[in-house]
């Protein structure tokens, strides 16, 4: 088994009960440059941040920064090891003589240096995939954000081209696809305020239906409760009919839908869709930015998933990722239809100024019975 040098026990070289694959490789790929210096060309493009201990990182460097010593004074003394030791003490304290001496032991074989390096660089893969795909998460979950959407697809669009590089530096193979068990899809928590607003969706649209039309950006899957999504096929289907909407219009369709229960009557229903506020779009674009926000926690915990599973290569850590990324593109799309402008003739300012929000009445809370009884 490796050794660690004696130090502190803040030292991050000392070991865990069960280290990666990735240590031994960090440790052989030391060794192997130790001992036969002119090894270093093989290991191209590894750098030192492709390193998971700070240590094995400053040994690096150290070994890239001197002039590679002659094979044949390197063989007869150490005054070459003794340079390197002097230029990586100080980035890594806690290193010593008999570390380099236990890195020299632990190498099987100098000339596979190539191979470590790539297990070095493969390791580093997964540690950069899971560090945005944490950062993903955080972002979407974050309340304080003023602009959460954006930063959440600014993060998307990060991820993109994170994967896009990493697949120029790995060729693909065959079996690409992971096999990783992905993580159970947790249910987002349901406020009152999220129910509000899909609430004051159904009054809005039941009063102004013209703007459902324009609204195909919206889903059923965007919505909390299954109850409203259907109420929400419902006058979407009434307005793309060309029928006539009202309370009790949206009823009549509720009703050949088979919406209506013991639990929601029609009276119930009527009082639900009666009461507008703002307008269907402003809220329509609430209900899809906490559906993108969502995704978005869904994509993350896949991507950790695969960066969690060792078993998956470098490319179908990418593969598995990109694939995650598709779920939350296609909402992207419908998000930007929602959000854009709409076109003006020429000479007019356009019908939907960005900056400017569609609703600045505060939601309107629905009565206790329309409230709590059809979740």
């Amino acid at each position: 088994m490796p050794q660690t040098p004696e130090a502190d026990e803040n030292n991050d070289l000392d070991l865990t009960p069960s280290p990666k694959p990735a240590h031994y490789a960090e440790q052989a790929l030391l060794g192997a440059l130790l001992l036969e210096p002119a090894r270093l060309d093989d290991t191209e493009p590894l750098i030192a941040p492709h390193f998971d201990s700070h240590t094995h990182a400053a040994l690096f460097t150290a070994i890239r920064t001197l002039p590679p010593p002659d094979p044949a004074d390197h063989a007869r003394d150490t005054a070459w090891l003794n340079a390197v030791l002097d230029q990586a003490r100080p980035h890594a304290p806690g290193l010593n003589a008999s570390y380099l001496h236990t890195l020299v032991q632990f190498c099987p074989q100098p000339k596979h240096a190539a191979a470590y390096a790539r297990m070095i660089r493969a390791d580093n893969t997964r540690r950069v995939l899971r560090a945005h795909a944490e950062r993903l998460a955080s972002t979407a979950t974050d309340p304080g954000l003023p602009n959460p959407a954006a930063s959440t697809l600014g993060l998307v669009d990060d991820i993109g081209r994170v994967l896009d590089f990493l697949a120029e530096q790995f060729a693909p193979h065959p079996g690409s696809l992971p096999r990783t068990a992905l993580p159970a899809q947790v249910t987002p928590e349901t406020g009152e305020e999220d129910l509000d607003e899909e609430r004051l969706l159904l009054a809005t649209a039941t009063a102004y239906p013209a703007e459902v039309q324009q609204m195909r950006w919206l889903t059923e899957a965007d919505f909390l409760l299954p109850l409203h999504a259907a109420l929400w096929q419902s006058i979407a289907a009434l307005v793309h009919r060309g029928d006539m909407v009202d309370p009790v219009t949206v009823l009549g369709e509720a009703q050949h839908r088979g919406l209506l229960t013991d639990s929601l009557t029609p009276k119930d229903l009527m009082e639900l869709v009666s009461t507008p506020a703002g307008s269907p779009e402003y809220w329509g674009e609430k209900i899809l930015q906490r559906a993108l926000l969502a995704c978005a926690q869904i994509v993350a915990a896949r991507i950790a998933a695969y960066t969690n599973d060792l078993a998956n290569t470098p490319h179908q850590l990418i593969t598995g990722s990109r694939r995650a990324l598709a779920e939350i593109n296609s909402v992207r799309a419908r998000w930007h239809r929602a959000t854009a402008p709409i076109p003006a003739p020429a000479g007019r300012p356009s019908a939907r100024p960005a900056p400017v929000p569609r609703a600045a009445s505060p939601p309107h809370r629905p009565s206790p019975s329309v409230a709590r009884t059809h979740r």
